[in-house]
């Protein structure tokens, strides 16, 4: 098997991410990546028809072009995954366990971590909650997305209010980690790159006060992952999870990666073939299993293997484009869209750290006089531009933004509130890799538009969306 599944394989040297670098709108700057989508026309309730500009990455980013040439290479080739004896299906399984390698090394992982591929952060994480040892407390911030506020349902959970600093950050964990009684096994858990400000949280810092005190870290990567290196080693976190669907693959999988321990000591977090090593009937009539140690253990069922080979495809494309180049890009998007935000006295950004943290391409603001979901309306229906508006599943930390109760009613998506009436929502928008410096010109141009001369269309609500009235 060592030289013919290279024919599926060879699909990872796809020459797509080389067409990066042809032109760039900046001369200062890399091209933006080839995704999926770029050429795709939308209409617009004003009449014609405009480029489509995708700046909802925080939420979906767009597929790379490379990412989807590679899974076209491999489709042909498609089998089952370490149960078959034939030709497709032993070279499935190379390119599954191929893929395992190369998320390790995109995360610069330690010996004897392993790699759990999954669905999904959120799922990521729920089967981490699963393999918590008893008594395990947890300490998770507000400002959390749900994904990692929400898993710890057997556990005990501390909930730390928002800081605003880092080094407050840092000072709140460590006073609640020396607190906690009785001094039992811990877990922290904390986002890398917050997913409604963008602002980078201080990882390698909470993860030195958590072994400090004897509790283990993981990293909510979703939102960093994408637009930064990601160094398990460096930051020297216990585990990290993150999503696919952020990363530029375009199929249901994401990762759960660090420490093996606790993922072998645990229950399966499903039980089924695959998982199992050895079964077999006792004379009472009953079931012996004897459950793998590695990663297949928490993997039960036929696994995604497009989905795994598109993140390993996708972690591809980014070491080899260079993320030096793509952040230099993001910074250059990321000042366009601020300092055309700051030019707009209506608009007010929505930060913890303040304006001089760094952070990836993710931007939330409100805007005086507008309700935010017919604000982003407005963008789509008569400018082509998506964005997001709502509390981003990160509903603490947003009411914590606004300056409003914690407790007020609200969910993700569109408020009962109509069209010009203040919401307890925000707009978001965010990019990446992908992004022309025309979508970002075009969302800045639009912005000053609406809020000097308003919309030019009506807007109703319906079904708890803001939409074009008919």
């Amino acid at each position: 098997m060592s030289a013919r599944p290279a024919t599926a394989a060879a699909a990872v040297s796809s020459p797509a991410v080389q067409s990066a670098a042809v032109e760039s709108a900046d001369p200062c700057c890399a091209a933006p990546l080839p995704v999926l989508g770029r050429d795709v026309t939308v209409p617009l309730v004003t009449g014609g028809e405009v480029t489509y500009a995708a700046l909802d990455y925080a939420a979906s980013a767009p597929a790379l072009q490379r990412v989807w040439d590679d899974v076209a290479a491999y489709a042909p080739y498609y089998g089952s995954v370490h149960r078959g004896a034939g030709y497709l299906s032993q070279l499935s399984t190379d390119l599954f366990e191929n893929s395992r390698t190369t998320v390790a090394e995109f995360l610069d992982c330690r010996p004897g971590d392993q790699i759990v591929f999954t669905r999904s952060t959120t799922d990521s994480l729920n089967l981490l909650a699963q393999t918590l040892p008893a008594d395990c407390q947890v300490f998770v911030f507000e400002t959390e997305h749900h994904a990692s506020l929400l898993p710890w349902r057997d556990a005990r959970v501390t909930y730390l209010n928002a800081p605003r600093t880092p080094e407050q950050a840092v000072e709140t964990l460590e006073r609640a980690l020396a607190d906690r009684d009785p001094y039992g096994p811990a877990l922290v858990c904390v986002t890398g790159a917050s997913n409604v400000t963008g602002e980078l949280w201080p990882v390698r810092e909470l993860a030195a006060a958590a072994h400090a005190h004897g509790a283990r870290i993981v990293l909510d990567a979703a939102q960093l992952a994408p637009h930064h290196p990601v160094s398990v080693r460096e930051l020297d976190v216990d585990w990290i999870a993150f999503s696919g669907h952020k990363l530029y693959a375009p199929f249901g999988s994401g990762v759960l990666a660090g420490r093996a321990d606790w993922l072998q000591e645990a229950e399966p977090y499903l039980a089924g073939g695959g998982a199992s090593k050895k079964v077999a009937r006792r004379s009472d009539g009953g079931v012996d299993v004897e459950w793998h140690t590695t990663a297949a253990r928490h993997e039960a069922g036929s696994p995604n293997v497009i989905g795994v080979y598109s993140i390993a495809s996708a972690c591809k494309a980014l070491t080899e484009a260079g993320f030096d180049a793509l952040v230099e890009r993001e910074r250059h998007l990321i000042a366009k869209v601020r300092e055309g935000l700051a030019g707009v006295p209506a608009v007010r950004v929505l930060s913890l750290f303040g304006d001089d943290a760094p952070r990836v391409g993710v931007i939330s603001f409100v805007v005086d006089g507008w309700n935010s979901s017919h604000f982003a309306a407005a963008l789509s229906a008569e400018y082509g531009i998506g964005v997001r508006d709502g509390l981003f599943c990160a509903h603490p930390l947003v009411r914590t933004l606004l300056g409003s109760d914690p407790q007020d009613p609200g969910e993700c998506g569109a408020p009962e509130a109509e069209p010009g009436e203040r919401s307890l929502n925000a707009i978001r928008v965010s990019f990446g890799a992908g992004t022309p410096d025309e979508h970002v010109d075009r969302f800045v141009r639009a912005v000053r538009e609406l809020v000097a001369d308003g919309a030019k269309w009506q807007y109703r609500t319906e079904a708890g969306r803001c939409v074009p009235a008919v």
